[in-house]
This record gives C-alpha cells, sequence and structure tokens, in this order.
C-alpha cells in the first residue's frame, strides 16, 4: 500500500510540474483578470449608453408573475428580463472581445508587415544596367 501511495504522489508531483499545467494556471488567472476588464466595458460604458438609447428600460425587472407573494410565501415568476438582460450582456461581451482581439491582429499585422528591403538585383540585371548606361553615355556624344 506503501508503494501505491509514493506512485500516486509521485505521479501526481509529475502532473504538477509539468509546464502544460503552469500554461494553463497562467491563463486561468490572466483570464480571469481580462474577464473583470471585459465586464467593467460592458457594465460602466456600453450599458449606460444603450440604456439611453432605449430610453431606460430595464430588462431584469421584467417578470411574468405565475403567484404572488402572500406572507412569508415568496412570489413566483418567470423572470423572461433576466434572461434577455444575460442576452445582451453575452453579445455586447463577445462585440467587446472581438474588437478588442481584432484591434490586437490588425496591430500584428501592421507589425508584421513593415516593407521588407528591396532585393539586390540579380548580376544580369546589374550587366545589362551597366550596357544601357554605357549606350545612353555613347549615344549622347
Amino acid at each position: 500500500m506503501s508503494e501505491d501511495k509514493k506512485g500516486f504522489f509521485a505521479e501526481f508531483k509529475e502532473f504538477i510540474s509539468r509546464g502544460s499545467v503552469l500554461d494553463m494556471a497562467v491563463g486561468i488567472i490572466v483570464g480571469s483578470a481580462f474577464t473583470a476588464i471585459v465586464n467593467s466595458l460592458v457594465n460602466d460604458l456600453l450599458m449606460p449608453i444603450i440604456g439611453t438609447i432605449i430610453g431606460g428600460v430595464d430588462f431584469a425587472s421584467l417578470k411574468i408573475v405565475i403567484t404572488e407573494a402572500v406572507g412569508d410565501t415568496p412570489e413566483v415568476a418567470i423572470l423572461y428580463g433576466s434572461f434577455i438582460q444575460s442576452i445582451v450582456n453575452f453579445i455586447l461581451i463577445a462585440l467587446a472581445v472581438f474588437l478588442i482581439v481584432r484591434g490586437i491582429n490588425r496591430f500584428r499585422r501592421k507589425k508584421n508587415e513593415e516593407p521588407a528591403p528591396a532585393p539586390e538585383p540579380s548580376d544580369e540585371v546589374k550587366l545589362l544596367t551597366e550596357i544601357r548606361d554605357t549606350l545612353r553615355k555613347n549615344s549622347g556624344k
């Protein structure tokens, strides 16, 4: 049984020390930070603008009440407004991420598309250029 524990712990140690696990952990941490940025972009910047455009409609308050609240019993309702709000949030988050990725890709493309230096002319082209220049000189005299 002790051998099984050593095998298990050795295998676990090998799993944890792989680079892919560390890369995954870094990705999760960076993804969490990126999620906070995108959520702030949507909730703090885009939603107020959209709320102003659509006249301040709060989707989250839209619902169909099945039974009213009585005493300590809460109401039973279909909260379709929360569903609509979730869809709007998803679309806005997807749009924000798309715009960010699109901007990064354009920046990378421009950086990678820096003009390459003109290729050095071949020996034949150099020779033909010399012949042309010589003929121009001689015909001009």
